[in-house]
């Protein structure tokens, strides 16, 4: 017979809501197409996952890491986790790890600016929830 919490595996408690990373993930994408990509290289068939929010030109990258310093510690160090999961860094089960380091990284409070220092870190952060079985689509 499984163990009650066995059974829950598959439910990983990330910590934050998937409405909240679904938001970050959108302004991330939209600060580092807008500043670090040139609009005619996204014809490729990944482009539109990476078409920026219609407001996207009002979004620089001092507000995007504003926006996530404004989260609580715990979904900073979420956000950070999940990005490190989708970089492979580490792997879905090593998420106690993973949060913990990433809460511990994250004593300064800088997650945003860490974050928008990572290549294509929205992508990251999706590779980091389909690790989990979950997609910023179902937000």
């Amino acid at each position: 017979m499984a163990k009650p919490d066995e059974d829950d595996d598959d439910e990983v408690d990330l910590g934050i809501s998937l409405a909240t990373v679904a938001r970050i993930v959108d302004v991330l994408r939209a600060v580092q197409v807008t500043e670090e990509t040139d609009p005619d290289s996204l014809a490729d068939e990944d482009a539109e996952e990476r078409v920026p929010p219609e407001d996207a030109d009002e979004i620089d990258d001092t507000e995007a890491a504003e926006m996530v310093d404004a989260l609580n510690a715990d979904e900073q160090a979420a956000l950070i986790a999940l990005a490190w999961i989708g970089r492979g860094d580490y792997d879905a089960e090593d998420w106690e790890e993973a949060i913990a380091l990433a809460a511990e990284r994250n004593e300064e409070g800088d997650a945003g600016e860490y974050l928008l220092g990572m290549d294509l870190v929205g992508d990251l952060i999706t590779e980091g929830l389909a690790a989990f079985g979950l997609s910023i689509e179902e937000a």
